[in-house]
């Protein structure tokens, strides 16, 4: 019986010493310090390429610098006054709003319902996924070219208004004041719809089946499905979708412009991203675009936010 109990003293396991408040307090020290390590590179590459790139546009709006090549000088709030002042700027303003509200106001929901229909899988939706995504895989030259063949003077959709005799229809759609912004926004909407339908498709088809099954043992139709049932599943993926091309229409919409109508006829198609470009390379303005891109800054900041708290999952 000795050797019994003797042998099962030897083999309990060992008793562990029991942590003292200093001894936690330099486990967490050793934690938070391989944190910092692991974390470091990060926040080091955040810092260089994004913190000081967005400061310093702050610290450019201050100063008077007439090229990348001249001597700036301090200019204080003077370039800001001279914004507030610009009628461009306000036309700028009233076209980016225009452009924001009508191109997310018919992407979101339409882009919504295509990306629905997909996710039915009916006769034919693998070619629809592949002709939603062509536009996407189109340079944002290619798009430009493209548009500016088919709304040129003697372009494709002149050519169709005099074939079907309505030639009064007829107008150059690019040197049109009235038409111009139109077909900037037009090119954002064939681009992103697509695009954004397929991003939609992929999101509901994890969508669980026995929710649409039990939305049918309740009397829903298809379309109470979509609007009642499936999109208040992904509403906060919505929300991500609306930030994202709210961003891309806001920065992105520079390059179209630039493209297709330079900002003209006169100032009509001119939005808040082009006018920062056309200021800084063109008209050597560089204080005076940076002032602009502040406000594009700040405008793009508070956008996101309402949108991310507008459209966000309630539950």
């Amino acid at each position: 019986m000795t050797s019994v109990a003797q042998h099962e003293i030897d083999h309990r396991p060992p008793t562990l010493s029991p942590v003292t408040p200093r001894r936690s307090r330099t486990i967490k020290s050793a934690q938070r310090r391989a944190v910092t390590l692991l974390t470091a590179p990060g926040l080091i590459w955040y810092a260089v390429f994004m913190v000081i790139p967005a400061a310093s546009i702050f610290v450019f709006s201050l100063l008077d610098w007439p090229g990348l090549l001249a001597p700036a000088t301090f200019a204080g709030f003077s370039n800001y006054a001279e914004m507030v002042a610009d009628p461009v700027f306000w036309t700028a303003v009233l076209n980016t709003l225009i452009e924001l509200g009508v191109d997310l106001a018919v992407m979101i929901p339409v882009s919504f319902m295509l990306g629905y229909y997909l996710t039915l899988k009916r006769p034919g939706h693998r070619i629809l996924r592949v002709l939603f995504f062509t536009p996407a895989l189109l340079s944002l030259s290619a798009r430009a070219l493209v548009f500016f063949g088919v709304l040129a003077p003697n372009g494709l959709v002149n050519g169709i208004f005099s074939l079907i005799g309505l030639g009064d229809l007829s107008t150059p759609w690019l040197a049109n004041p009235d038409t111009s912004l139109a077909v900037v926004m037009i090119v954002d909407l064939w681009g992103g719809i697509g695009f954004t339908a397929i991003l939609f498709a992929a999101r509901l088809a994890s969508v669980s089946p026995e929710i649409y099954e039990a939305a049918e043992l309740d009397g829903a139709t298809s379309w109470r499905k979509m609007w009642s049932v499936a999109m208040p599943v992904i509403r906060g993926f919505v929300g991500i979708v609306t930030m994202l091309q709210f961003a891309w229409i806001l920065f992105g919409s520079a390059t179209t412009v630039l493209l297709l109508t330079r900002g003209g006829p006169g100032s009509t198609s001119t939005t808040l991203s082009f006018m920062v470009y056309n200021e800084a390379f063109v008209q050597s303005n560089i204080g005076y675009s940076q002032a602009i891109g502040v406000v594009l800054f700040i405008f793009g900041l508070l956008g996101m936010l309402a949108i991310n708290r507008s459209i966000r999952q309630r539950y």
